[in-house]
């Protein structure tokens, strides 16, 4: 008679996690980290392969042509990932359930020109707009979580202090909406996990720094990286309402923003290289 096969040990398979900038346009860059030499038309084909990511920030300011999100789709290696922050006027007006037409229209301007390299919509809130539970959870509701058929995963980025709450933690956990992480800044961070994602905008870079960062910040930058991306809760990040779930793997995404901007690029890829996750 055969011994009875023992089960499995079943292994914690980290997702995967992408470091990127806001936007590629930047004239600063040129030298720095663009060659003197290279055309601008080039510039997202090259900021494509040094990085595994960027934030598109002009959706935020206006609509954008649905042939513009076909090139930016054509330009960009295979396992590229945009996000896009979604239009101010849907998020910068003074009753959120007003806006759902806002958000049927982004959803219809072309953006799913961007087919498997549409990652996380971004909803970034002006500073002074306050915590309104009842108007924040119909807001969360008018989100959608397909548009033609395809996932679509969303962040919301709070910038007043009055969203430090557990009211609003509850809420975004129950519509599966990620809460943005601020790194480095004035803006209060929340840094509970909330969907099956992490969104995290870093803004600390210096002049001072060749890398943007000393070299401690960043290797403590890349292992909350991983922590969130094997699905634990990295240890100096406080949260305001934990949860005892077990740790699942989920996908990073972490923008280096602001700060001195001249160096975010040197930092997006010095902590690339830091988690072993180079572009393709």
């Amino acid at each position: 008679m055969t011994g009875a096969s023992r089960p499995r040990k079943r292994h914690n398979v980290a997702g995967r996690i992408r470091i990127g900038i806001g936007g590629w346009t930047y004239e600063p860059w040129r030298g720095p980290f663009y060659p003197a030499d290279l055309t601008q038309k080039r510039e997202l084909e090259y900021a494509s392969r040094k990085l595994t990511s960027i934030e598109i920030n002009g959706t935020f300011y206006g609509t954008q042509r649905a042939t513009s999100f076909e090139k930016w789709h054509d330009e960009t290696p295979d396992d590229f990932v945009f996000s896009l922050k979604a239009p101010r006027f849907a998020t910068h007006r003074r009753v959120l359930a007003e806006a759902g037409d806002s958000i049927e229209r982004f959803f219809a301007s072309g953006v799913l020109a961007l087919k498997n390299k549409l990652g996380p919509i971004n909803w970034q809130f002006a500073t002074t707009k306050q915590f309104d539970a009842e108007d924040f959870d119909a807001f969360l509701t008018l989100l959608p979580k397909r548009v033609e058929g395809r996932a679509i995963r969303h962040a919301v980025e709070v910038r007043h202090e009055s969203f430090r709450h557990s009211e609003f933690v509850s809420l975004a956990r129950e519509h599966g909406v990620a809460i943005v992480i601020a790194g480095d800044s004035d803006y209060p961070r929340i840094a509970d996990v909330t969907a099956p994602f992490v969104y995290a905008r870093i803004m600390g870079t210096v002049d001072a720094e060749a890398l943007g960062y000393s070299k401690r910040a960043l290797d403590a930058w890349a292992a909350r990286a991983k922590t969130w991306a094997e699905g634990k809760q990295p240890e100096d990040m406080q949260t305001i309402a934990p949860t005892k779930n077990e740790p699942a793997p989920r996908d990073v995404y972490l923008y280096v923003i602001s700060g001195y901007k001249v160096r975010n690029p040197a930092a997006g890829m010095a902590l690339i290289e830091r988690i072993g996750q180079s572009p393709d």
